[in-house]
């Protein structure tokens, strides 16, 4: 009953059409037989992590870092570590903003992965840059990595379909570690990448905090520089991977907020840092548990002290690096939530052909032929949206407005693509356990992170907007 013909559309190269294909069997097998889990929180902090080391054995975590990023830094570790060594130096060498690692240590703790190639698994049909578009996966805007946003999307619609926390742990890994590929040294980059990459650490993205959420310039949580360190003081909130991941990729004042004559505060004097889980000063201060289970937690930072070359960019623009980061991985929130909806749907049209109803079966009723074609048109249209966003960001265009139509329409829709199917399903449809069950309360967060729907329509206005004033 499931088709794929979407994969014919233009915005896909071949390596796409493998990729998905790819991913889809992987997932086939991974998850035959899974029915409900246990949802208590050591449950799915046991789960997240078991699902991140098969997603790096399957390959498909190399996905997160593209794979020139992989290779600059191999590259860039070997010739340093061979340039200390020479000077007799102990494996020393320098790294952006004045910081220093061993060398050692750098290359041991991307050893698993290499140069981008021993994680790739099954992905290594598409070469060692991880990228299923090739050449034409272009750069983000306002450069940095070459990130292959189509390739997100698909492996995250088809996780979706599959499994809602296979999902979340694929993305996360993309999320929590943008930071450091966008912006990292190459030391920085080599120290947490491959591992990443393979699947053996776990990365954590930390923007929001508890007065602080769409409003992300009002953010508190400070640094100061002491030294050869920065010392962090705060909180930060609802962080996905709280609690289970190795390192937090934290957005931190190193100024003073600056307040607007509205009195809203300007996104001036905010920078971002790699904060690893054992740092002095650092601690989990809540757990959080919601309706759609997954690792959730508050952060703590007293006094917490990391080096100067963790870093990430030059001090002040960690606002532009936390938008650069989200603008990303915002499409392929889309894709999570076309494969949500597309499951949805399936399962409805089985329910619906097989449920006696009146005699006949609910699918001959023309008020559940209705939903049904509600539910096909609306995912079409959000995945065509979505698909075209990530086409456009491959090319190099500059996409915000499209980025964030694709957002809303594919969370919105798929919403009401779920509530449809519970409908249909009547009681069973509120049946701890059952799939549709599962959906409705996996996609209720997506319409809310990275950029609740009210936020993606002030994007798309302020878009209109400005294009129109300079027509005039």
């Amino acid at each position: 009953m499931r088709t794929r013909d979407f994969l014919e559309w233009p915005f896909f190269t071949p390596g796409h059409r493998e990729l998905a294909a790819r991913v889809d069997a992987w997932a086939f097998e991974r998850f035959a037989g899974d029915g409900a889990h246990a949802e208590d929180r050591a449950a799915v902090d046991a789960a997240c992590r078991e699902l991140v080391r098969d997603l790096g054995r399957g390959g498909w975590t190399r996905y997160s870092v593209p794979g020139e990023v992989l290779l600059a830094g191999s590259a860039a570790h070997r010739t340093a570590g061979a340039s200390g060594s020479a000077a007799g130096g102990g494996g020393q060498f320098d790294v952006a903003h004045g910081g220093s690692a061993a060398g050692g240590s750098a290359g041991g703790s991307g050893s698993a992965a290499g140069a981008g190639g021993s994680a790739g698994g099954s992905g290594s049909a598409v070469g060692a840059g991880g990228s299923a578009g090739g050449s034409g996966a272009a750069a983000g805007a306002g450069g940095g990595a070459a990130f292959d946003v189509r390739a997100l999307a698909l492996i995250r619609e088809t996780l979706a379909w599959h499994n809602g926390l296979a999902d979340f742990a694929f993305a996360m890994q993309g999320l929590g570690s943008g930071a450091i590929t966008l912006a990292g040294s190459p030391a920085i980059k080599q120290k947490y990448l491959p591992r990443v990459a393979a699947g053996e650490a776990i990365a954590a993205f930390a923007l929001s905090e508890p007065d602080a959420g769409s409003d992300v310039a009002a953010i508190k949580c400070s640094a100061r520089l002491d030294g050869d360190s920065y010392v962090l003081d705060g909180q930060k909130t609802w962080i996905s991977n709280g609690g289970i991941a190795d390192f937090y990729c934290v957005f931190a004042r190193t100024s003073p907020a600056e307040l607007r004559p509205d009195g809203s505060v300007t996104a001036r004097g905010i920078s971002a840092f790699v904060v690893d889980a054992n740092a002095p000063g650092f601690s989990i201060a809540e757990r959080i548990d919601v309706i759609a289970p997954h690792p959730l937690a508050t952060l703590a930072f007293n006094g917490c002290r990391i080096p100067v070359g963790n870093r990430l960019g030059p001090e002040g623009d960690g606002f532009k690096l936390a938008m650069r980061t989200l603008d990303v991985f915002r499409t392929s929130v889309a894709g999570a939530a076309l494969g949500f909806a597309q499951r949805a749907l399936d399962e409805a049209l089985k329910q619906s052909l097989s449920r006696p109803m009146f005699g006949k079966t609910l699918a001959d009723l023309q008020l559940t032929q209705a939903a049904l074609a509600d539910m096909a048109t609306e995912i079409d249209a959000a995945r065509l949206q979505t698909y075209r966003a990530a086409w456009l960001r491959d090319r190099g265009d500059t996409v915000t407005k499209e980025v964030a139509m694709a957002k809303m329409s594919a969370t919105e829709s798929a919403q009401r693509a779920i509530d449809r199917a519970v409908q249909i399903f009547g009681g069973r449809g509120v049946v701890h356990g059952e799939t549709v069950e599962h959906l409705y309360r996996d996609i209720r967060a997506l319409r809310i992170y990275e950029g609740a729907t009210e936020v993606q329509k002030l994007i798309i206005a302020r878009e209109l907007l400005n294009a129109a004033r300079k027509a005039q």
